[in-house]
């Protein structure tokens, strides 16, 4: 295609070019007339040229813009109730699942959850184990309400979910995921989001509950440093310390651990997990673990297996039975 286009135009200027110089040859035309026809030709060959490119602007502009707009205009699936009930305000979280049971929308013949029931006392530490999917991502989902339950009640200190504000809701739980996000911004900025409104002073306070202050001291210019798209200029495990400290500074009541230290060499497993033993003080805490190494010093493990419980206890009393626990703890741990 490029040899044809080339071809095709070269043959047009030099046709021209050649009809022009036998009109010059006959008379027909004066050799000034013939340099100002190509002067134009080629200006306006220039200005054509420069149109296009902006008309490609402007079109990949409107397709940027379309999308936009239907982010813009989407319906959020989770509607909000019109009569709220205002959040009890406590320092604690009180977790309760009467009888739960949900199926995704995508996947209506399966139960991702089957009559679950379960409360999580304030202030306790509460371990989801089991194989993948089992369930143990999904009761996250349903706690921040990213989805309603199918069947059943989730409370969150004696009142239904969806009674309330979903702002008052999510402003209650803290999170730290499996892949932190790392926005293009300062080190002070990025622990700043867990609560915008923080001073300095609180957010250096959390950057060294979380073991966070020791690696950003060393940044050439402490906690002014640009961390990069996504954190490129951070390894994984001083990412998930930042996440812990944002979930320190925000100081919710209920903590959600979604697999912190999965990806982390013993080292760096170490440190993240002082940061998070700092999170957890003084608060509910539910932790999704395949490593039952990070979850030995917890009050509870709950073993879910196809979306239902079927163990639940210390860590030792579940090793002392022959069940799920003790076998995935078998094939870790080499007892």
């Amino acid at each position: 295609m490029t040899v044809l286009i080339i071809t095709a135009v070269m043959g047009s200027i030099i046709f021209v070019l050649w009809i022009g110089a036998n009109q010059v040859h006959g008379g027909i035309m004066t050799g000034g007339q013939l340099a100002s026809f190509i002067l134009y030709a080629v200006l306006v060959a220039g200005g054509v040229g420069t149109m296009s490119e902006v008309w490609g602007d402007v079109m990949r502009a409107a397709g940027a813009t379309e999308r936009l707009l239907e982010l813009l205009n989407a319906k959020p699936n989770i509607v909000e109730t019109i009569a709220q009930q205002l959040l009890i305000q406590s320092s604690n979280a009180d977790i309760q699942l009467e009888n739960v049971s949900f199926r995704y929308p995508s996947q209506m013949q399966t139960a991702a959850l089957a009559d679950i029931t379960l409360r999580i006392a304030p202030g306790e530490s509460v371990a989801l184990v089991g194989p993948s999917g089992a369930g143990k991502t999904t009761i996250f989902q349903l706690l921040l309400r990213f989805y309603d339950v199918t069947n059943g009640t989730i409370r969150f200190n004696g009142q239904d979910i969806r009674q309330l504000s979903l702002h008052d809701l999510r402003d209650k739980i803290s999170i730290v995921p499996q892949d932190s996000v790392i926005f293009s911004a300062n080190a002070l900025e990025n622990i700043r989001y867990g609560r915008p409104t923080a001073s300095d002073r609180d957010v250096m306070a959390a950057a060294k509950s979380a073991q966070v202050e020791e690696f950003i001291r060393r940044l050439p210019e402490g906690y002014q440093t640009f961390l990069g798209e996504r954190g490129t200029r951070l390894s994984g495990g001083q990412r998930q310390r930042i996440a812990i400290a944002r979930a320190i500074l925000k100081n919710a009541p209920l903590l959600l651990l979604d697999e912190a230290t999965s990806a982390l060499d013993a080292e760096w497993e170490s440190l993240v997990q002082e940061g998070l033993n700092a999170a957890m003080q003084g608060r509910t805490t539910i932790i999704i673990a395949h490593r039952l190494a990070t979850v030995k010093k917890v009050d509870r493990i709950i073993v879910l297996e196809y979306g239902r419980i079927v163990e639940t206890g210390t860590p030792e009393d579940l090793l002392k039975q022959s069940g799920l626990y003790a076998r995935l703890a078998r094939l870790q741990f080499d007892i």
